[in-house]
């Protein structure tokens, strides 16, 4: 288990605790050194331009249909391009298009991340969601999830006076600091349904009650906010903030919520990774940090990039920016991984689902080309797990992951899709 100092910073009143000095773990090895795990199947590559209609690959989540496993599905986002429905064989089933935009000088939909609720009353019985942030619009979109018409599973339920999250006016809305990521949790004591969204370019967190409205539909409201840090104090006396464009602070995308305790773990992407109650109530704690956090950079206009300075050697030791795609990998037993994307590295980590172990760091792996058109990872954002038996195709459960750079793609253009791999090789990957 890795050790650490510990500091108290305070922003806006709030009293934060993090991890000053890590010792590198036994465990912890270099990117390269981690064991690969090969996909058995991608979905269809999209294309980020006109031609592909802005589609790009971001965040998945994985539907079982408990009805017929072997019918289960996975329905991701795609950005400007909206949803895409996948089977198990990574055959598109359905499209989904983003919102259009109010007028034509606005920001179109644009979907961000996506995550499911199970069972939620709506109407007269009750519905699966599955549940996006639009970041285009700044608001949440919501669909049922209908196993039995395999040709269009998802049905639009969003109650159109929906309101938006974090902005007062359309031209707020047109600024983009609008939702992006997003994590869903029903509370089991009380049955209610929630949604933790993060802003874009900024630190808030909203909390977001689900609400089941008349016909069928679906809104939401918010119960509160709360502010990740943007400024840390370092073991040298020295104030750091993660460089970005002027303006920009450092933004939370990928979260998962633990429902077995109401805990929320949250990427802030160059910083590193945080663990709240999920209804941000709690005091946030910092498990783990980019092997970036502490370096000064200076941004250059001219070529739009961050200018890295010394290191300080403040970072931590298995993630590098940007910290991505989250995910709980649940077990039987109450033990688990939390699995994250390291973006910068290509790998994945995985630490301890459980809160008496803090959270430890586990190990890690990467997701390796299979043969010469079906390509491992690179870049990747969101990510999903899901450990119960997918039928005949997935007994052991199925992972899904981003690729940011599928390849061999077509020349000239940018593509990205998903790859599904089969969780025993996962598990079998962290065993060793």
């Amino acid at each position: 288990m890795a050790q650490a100092s510990r500091a108290r910073v305070t922003v806006g009143g709030l009293v934060l605790v993090t991890a000053l000095a890590t010792v590198l773990p036994p465990s912890a090895v270099a990117a390269d050194a981690l064991p690969g795990v090969k996909p058995t199947t991608e979905t269809p590559a999209v294309y980020d331009d006109e031609a592909g209609g802005n589609a790009d690959a971001d965040d998945p989540a994985i539907w079982r249909n408990p009805a017929a496993p072997d019918r289960s599905l996975v329905v991701a986002t795609v950005k400007e391009g909206g949803l895409r429905v996948y089977d198990l064989d990574g055959r598109e089933v359905q499209s989904v298009p983003a919102p259009k935009a109010p007028g034509s000088d606005d920001a179109p939909g644009r979907f961000n991340n996506v995550d499911l609720v199970h069972r939620m009353k709506v109407g007269s019985g009750v519905s699966d969601l599955a549940v996006t942030s639009d970041r285009g619009r700044d608001r949440l979109r919501i669909y049922r999830i209908d196993g039995g018409n395999p040709g269009a599973p998802l049905t639009d339920v969003t109650d159109p006076s929906a309101p938006a999250i974090f902005s007062s006016s359309q031209e707020e809305i047109n600024e983009q600091r609008t939702a992006y990521g997003l994590a869903t949790w029903t509370d089991p004591s009380s049955g209610r349904s929630y949604a933790v969204v993060s802003q874009r370019e900024r630190t808030a967190l909203s909390l977001l009650e689900l609400t089941a409205g008349a016909g069928g539909m679906v809104s939401y409201r918010k119960v509160r906010t709360l502010a990740l840090p943007s400024e840390f104090r370092l073991p040298n006396g020295r104030s750091w903030t993660p460089c970005g464009e002027p303006g920009e602070l450092p933004q939370v995308e990928g979260m998962v919520v633990d429902p077995a305790n109401g805990t929320l773990y949250a990427g802030q992407e160059d910083v590193g990774i945080w663990r709240v109650d999920a209804d941000l109530e709690g005091t946030p704690k910092l498990i783990d940090k980019v092997r970036e956090y502490g370096i000064p950079g200076t941004y250059d206009e001219a070529t739009e990039e961050c200018v890295p300075g010394t290191d300080p050697g403040y970072g931590g030791t298995s993630l590098s920016a940007d910290v991505e795609g989250l995910t709980l990998l649940k077990q039987k037993d109450g033990d688990g991984y939390l699995l994250a994307s390291s973006q910068g590295d290509n790998s994945f980590a995985a630490y301890d689902r459980e809160l008496g172990d803090d959270n430890e760091y586990e190990g890690g792996f990467r997701v390796t080309a299979a043969s010469a058109t079906l390509d491992g990872t690179e870049e990747s954002d969101g990510a999903a797990v899901l450990n119960e038996p997918l039928g005949s195709k997935y007994p052991h459960g199925l992972l899904v992951v981003q690729d940011g750079d599928d390849k061999p793609g077509e020349p000239g253009r940018d593509a990205t899709n998903f790859k599904f791999v089969d969780l025993k090789r996962v598990l079998d990957a962290l065993d060793d």
